[in-house]
Order: C-alpha cells, then structure tokens, then sequence
C-alpha cells in the first residue's frame, strides 16, 4: 500500500541505489510532498519545546522515586541521571549541527550505525513518544476529575478530546503549534517557581529522611532506607525530571540557523530543567516530608497542604499542574510526528506516513501516532505502565545515541562540525554508561513493562528486517548523508 501510494514519484531505493525514470526530478517530486515548513522556530522556541517536553514530570512522578530509594537514594539517582541527560545532550548538540533534520537519533544513528542501529534508535524514539502523550493523556483526565472541572470525569471523551484538540493545533501550523507551547510552559514554570516560594518557608531538614529503615537491606540508613540497590531501583523516576529533553533536534528542518539554535537552545533547556529538578525535589520533600509524597499523585499540591486543607497556592499550583500535563502532552506529539515523518520518508516505515499538508504538517504523522496514543489510554487506562515502557524506549535510544556520538568521533575525526561537545569523548562515554545502568534498572521498576517494550521492538525488527530495509529511500537527508560518508570512506581506500 505505501509503495503504491507513491508509484508515480517513487525514488531510488538504497537498496538497489537505481535511479527511476525521471532521475533527479523523481526525487524532487517524492520529497516535494514531505517537506516541512522551515524557519519556524528560533532559540526562544526551541528552548521552549525542550522544557516543555518535560515539565510535566515536575509536577507528578518523580515522587514515587521515593518508594523505591527513599531521599537519598532519588536524590543520588537524580544527580546521576541530570549528568547523563546533560552529557547527552551536549554529545546530541554536536550531532544535530552536523546532521539538522528531521530525523535526530534516527539519522545520527544510521550515520553511525548503519541502516539497523538508525531503525533500532528511531523505533526506541518512536516508542517513548508514541506511549508517553497516551500516558499523559490519562493524568490530564485525572486533573480535570479532581479540580471538577465542568463536571467531567476522567474517561475516554475526555481523552480523545484532548487528541483532537491538541493534534488540530499542530495541523494548523507548526509555528503556532510551539508558540503555544511556550505560553502554556511558562505558566508551569512559572507556578514551579510559586510552588518553591511557598514549600520552602515550611522546609524541614528532618522531613527529608522520615522513612522507615528496611531491615536487611545492604548499606541501609535513614537516608538511604533501603539500602544502595535503592539508588539503581530509583533510577527511571529520576529520569521524569528530564526525559523528553532529547527531543530538541526533531525540530532541525524547521529551525532557523539549526547549527546554531539547536546547540543554544538545547543547553538553555537543560539548564532550566536542572534548576527546576532541584528545587522541586527539594522544597516538595523539606515541607511535607517524603513518607507522605512517596506514593501520591500530586506531590506538590500535598506539600502546600500538610493538613488536608487547600490554600491559595496549592489551588494555583494544581491548575498549573494541568497546564504542565498540557505542555508536556502537546510538545511529545510532536516530537513523535516528526521521528515517524523522517522514519517514513527515508522508507523505513510506509511511505504515505510522511505526506505534509497544504500548510507543511506531517498530518498522517500526527494522525497516525494520535489514533494508537488514545487507543492505548482507552484501552489500558494505566498511565504508570505506559510511561514505564515510554521510559524503557528512552533508555535504549539515549545508550544508542550516545554510542553514534564515540563512534563518529573515533571513525570520521575530520567531519566539519560547526559545534563541538564539551568534553568530547568522555562526555558521551558517561552518557552511554548511565544509559546502559538506566536500562536495566526499569527491570527493577516493572518488568512487564520491559517485556512489553521488548515485544513490540520484536515485531518492529520483523518488519524492517523482512520488508523496509529493502526498500530505503536513498533520496531522504539522512540516507544520502549515511552515503555520502559511504563514498568518501572509499576513496580514501
């Protein structure tokens, strides 16, 4: 079906690298029709898009970190985990100013990693970004029941409405889609900062280690109460303060200046969510003490409230709470319209996926993505379960993203790469490492999430194995990049 789509326009494959009648005008007329509307987004943007990605896990998540490693334990996985995110995402600065499209992990990885690394990083992304809104769809349902908004309770109308209306905002234009996005943001980060202010004329040191010691755990104390395996265990909920953050370079083809914007904007995002992780954590857990937030679901609006009664704040923070869920929802459907664009253009998935619209929108890449996303929400209704399998894709993605930084740093020395990682080597070799470590610690959370993830890449993998790799589209940027460093390797020999 997606072959035919396209018969009239088809381009070479790189699997026979046979140029159809019509040659270079058969190319141009394939790719005419999968072409996104550049210039768009410049750094405040951008910046924007990466915070937004994420702020929603301020809110909520986090906190059942602290069921598993207690404060300590959370607050040695998040100092781990806000290295790794920050390593990556200096290693990904540099990859995105040597390939800015719309590709990112995909097309850093097939440079790398050839065809298979390229599908197994995009099918990682693909995964989180496509679980990730259908989880966050469940707890905007949840807030919208528990502030008793007009009068509706969390249930499937809810749920598609907020895939119809937030996927009709990107249909309309992806400039006004990220404008939204950053207003929507900043009142969440602004509501953060609130929350702080408040928490912390209320900080307890002695709130911060009230939970009970497990008995027998290896190296437990009072603030690690169950022991140093509960470090590793809180691994994926310290992620909630950054994971999405990656997903910066999907914009590339839209960007101004993408060699400059990106690295710019991606540090400035990082540095907002490292300040936000901090403070968050901190003045939550001082001002309500981090037994009573290890299990709820709205940690924050809890330690505004230690006696069960609603302030001003706490009312103002859990409205801000839904428009974290909103920026964060918004922000991941388009990162996984444009990793399901780039996928789909260079051939890997069908190709009809990547068709734009009149106003350059990938509709069947928001469509598409939307329709499983609010199918599993209906379906499951299990966000915690969902997010864990997104956070099992994550893993993977960041540990193969972070292996293309080394490889094309040892393989091709002499690329022009208008920015450079701080650090270099060793700063995507910590990335890689602390990757591998989270990857095998959402074993330790939920391993039937982890079995799941799995089935789904099993059957991903058969596909691309049996089918798409013969059927590449040598046209797509991140194929002839994969093959213009394929020419120049054999002229040096």
């Amino acid at each position: 079906m997606a072959d035919s789509t396209d018969s009239q326009t088809a381009p070479p494959t790189a699997s026979t690298g046979g140029a159809p009648p019509g040659g270079a005008s058969s190319d141009a007329a394939y790719l005419e029709r999968r072409t996104l509307r550049r210039g768009s987004a410049g750094p405040l943007l951008l910046t924007g898009l990466g915070v937004a990605y994420v702020v929603s896990g301020d809110f909520s998540g986090w906190n059942n970190g602290l069921a598993h490693g207690g404060f300590g334990g959370l607050a040695i996985a998040a100092v781990l985990m806000g290295l790794m995110y920050t390593c990556l995402v200096f290693a990904l600065a540099e990859l995105a100013s040597v390939l800015p499209t719309a590709g990112g992990g995909y097309g850093f990885a097939r440079r790398a990693l050839g065809p298979w690394g390229g599908f197994l990083t995009g099918t990682a992304i693909l995964i989180e970004y496509v679980l990730a809104p259908a989880a966050i769809a469940l707890f905007i349902g949840d807030y919208i029941e528990s502030l008793g908004l007009f009068g509706l309770h969390s249930s499937w109308p809810v749920h598609l409405a907020c895939f119809v209306l937030f996927i009709g905002i990107h249909l309309w234009g992806v400039g006004e889609a990220l404008r939204f996005s950053l207003i929507v943001t900043a009142v969440a980060v602004a509501a953060l900062l609130v929350f702080a202010c408040a928490a912390l004329t209320d900080f307890h040191v002695d709130a911060l280690d009230d939970i009970p010691v497990e008995a027998g755990a290896f190296g437990a104390n009072s603030w690690l109460p169950f022991g140093v395996l509960g470090i590793w265990a809180a691994f994926p909920f310290a992620m909630w303060f950054f994971l999405g953050v990656e997903g910066v370079p999907l914009a590339a083809e839209e960007t101004k200046d993408p060699a400059r914007s990106l690295p710019r904007a991606m540090a400035a995002a990082m540095g907002v969510l490292l300040l936000l992780a901090l403070i968050t954590f901190v003045a939550a857990t001082g001002a309500r003490g981090s037994a009573a937030l290890q299990s709820v679901g709205d940690p924050l609006v809890q330690a505004l409230q230690p006696h069960g009664v609603p302030t001003t704040v706490s009312r103002i923070v859990n409205y801000a709470g839904l428009a974290g869920l909103v920026a964060s929802f918004f922000s991941l459907i388009f990162a996984g319209s444009r990793q399901l664009f780039a996928l789909s253009r260079a051939g890997y998935l069908p190709r009809f996926l990547s068709l734009t619209s009149r106003r350059k929108a990938p509709y069947l890449g928001l469509l598409v993505p939307g329709g499983l996303g609010f199918g599993l929400a209906a379906a499951t209704g299990d966000g915690a379960r969902l997010l864990n399998i997104a956070v099992f894709g994550a893993t993977i993605s960041y540990a193969l993203m972070a292996l293309s930084h080394i490889v094309l740093r040892r393989r091709e020395p002499g690329l022009h790469r208008p920015y450079r990682t701080p650090g270099g080597l060793l700063t995507s070799s910590v990335a890689f490492v602390l990757a591998c470590s989270a990857l095998v610690a959402t074993f330790l959370v939920d391993k039937d999430a982890a079995v799941i993830a799995l089935a789904v890449y099993v059957v991903a993998l058969a596909y691309f194995a049996f089918y798409s790799r013969h059927r590449l589209v040598a046209a797509a940027p991140e194929e002839e990049f994969a093959a213009l460093a394929a020419a120049e390797a054999e002229l040096e020999h």
